[in-house]
C-alpha cells in the first residue's frame, strides 16, 4: 500500500533502497529506531514515578494497552 503522504515514484525507490540492504542491516536499523523511541517515551515520562508506573507507561505508549494487572505479580 502507497502511503498518502508519498508519491508513487518516491514510494517504490524507498522500497528498492530499503530492499537492497541485508536482512540484518534492516534489522538494526528497525532495533534502533525501537531504541530510539523507548528512551524518548522515557524522557518523556514525569520523574517522580516509581519504576512499576514507569513499565507500565512505557508499555502502554508502545502498545496502546495497558498491562494486565496482576502484571507484576508474577
Amino acid at each position: 500500500m502507497i502511503p498518502k503522504d508519498t508519491s508513487p515514484e518516491i514510494y517504490r525507490l524507498q522500497l528498492r533502497l530499503w530492499m537492497a540492504r541485508s536482512p540484518q542491516e534492516r534489522a538494526r536499523f528497525a532495533a534502533s529506531l525501537f531504541r530510539n523511541t523507548r528512551a524518548a517515551i522515557l524522557a518523556s515520562l514525569p520523574k517522580h514515578l516509581s519504576e512499576q508506573e514507569k513499565k507500565r507507561q512505557l508499555y502502554f505508549r508502545t502498545y496502546g494497552e495497558h498491562l494486565p494487572d496482576d502484571f507484576f505479580d508474577k
